[in-house]
């Protein structure tokens, strides 16, 4: 079968980068059309997705955004229908959407068995379903990337972080399992942990954190952004934190 390294020359390439209102993904999303790439945005709030979106334009990118839920079952196959339509053939997908859950965060007795459950269906049955989705026509094309966004409370138990913990860890075993599957197709895999940003995920969950400890969103996104481009030294389905990898000059 057909293999393809991590580089890629993302040029006229189709992404779809989730969570692309704020944050990394709006970081990303920034970053690809930036070098290239034919952007789709996805996030449930159509205000700062179109905000988002318009920015990107204003740069001469390319950008779409989708206003849709990706924990919605329903909502995978518009996600996928219409992204193909807008850019083309997908070869990029980044799995950055994620929930908290309910916040304050809570102790494992206190989640309820409804939000451990929204949790999951966002974090990890979502990009289950929307990787299937995709993942099909990039196996016939012999290319493709899959990024998961994952988090280090994936590999570290910390009080309060349950929900969030267990499905990210969820998340990096479904990347491993995708890349054991699908090996030798051209189709690759990796887990990034990006490491504590200035977010408003974070603000949300550490409200007291200093944002001059916290990396810069666009600063994580170029590092992988030129790890994708540039990178080829990992197997498919490794595990990596954004930390260790370097911007393109």
């Amino acid at each position: 079968m057909r293999t393809l390294s991590w580089t890629m020359d993302i040029r006229g390439k189709g992404a779809v980068v989730t969570g692309g209102s704020r944050g990394l993904g709006a970081a990303l999303g920034s970053a690809l059309a930036a070098r290239g790439a034919r952007v789709v945005l996805v996030a449930r709030e159509a205000s700062p997705l179109e905000a988002t979106v318009k920015r990107i334009r204003a740069s001469e990118g390319e950008a779409h955004g989708l206003a849709e839920d990706i924990g919605d079952k329903t909502a995978i196959h518009r996600i996928a229908g219409a992204a193909a339509a807008l850019v083309g053939p997908i070869d990029l997908l980044v799995h950055n959407a994620s929930t908290l859950g309910p916040v304050p965060l809570r102790l494992l007795l206190d989640t309820d068995c409804e939000d451990l459950e929204r949790t999951l269906g966002v974090n990890v049955v979502g990009p289950f379903r929307l990787t299937k989705a995709l993942a099909g026509p990039m196996v016939l094309r012999g290319r493709g990337i899959v990024v998961h966004v994952s988090s280090d409370a994936a590999t570290s138990a910390y009080p309060r972080w349950g929900s969030y913990g267990v499905s990210k860890a969820a998340l990096d075993h479904l990347n491993r399992v995708w890349a054991a599957e699908l090996a030798g197709t051209g189709v690759r895999f990796v887990s990034i942990d990006p490491g504590e940003m200035n977010t408003r995920m974070h603000a949300d969950a550490v409200p007291d954190a200093d944002p001059a400890t916290l990396a810069d969103p666009s600063q994580v996104a170029a590092r992988i952004v030129s790890f994708l481009q540039h990178d080829d030294r990992l197997p498919s389905g490794a595990r990596v934190e954004a930390a260790s990898l370097e911007a393109e000059p």
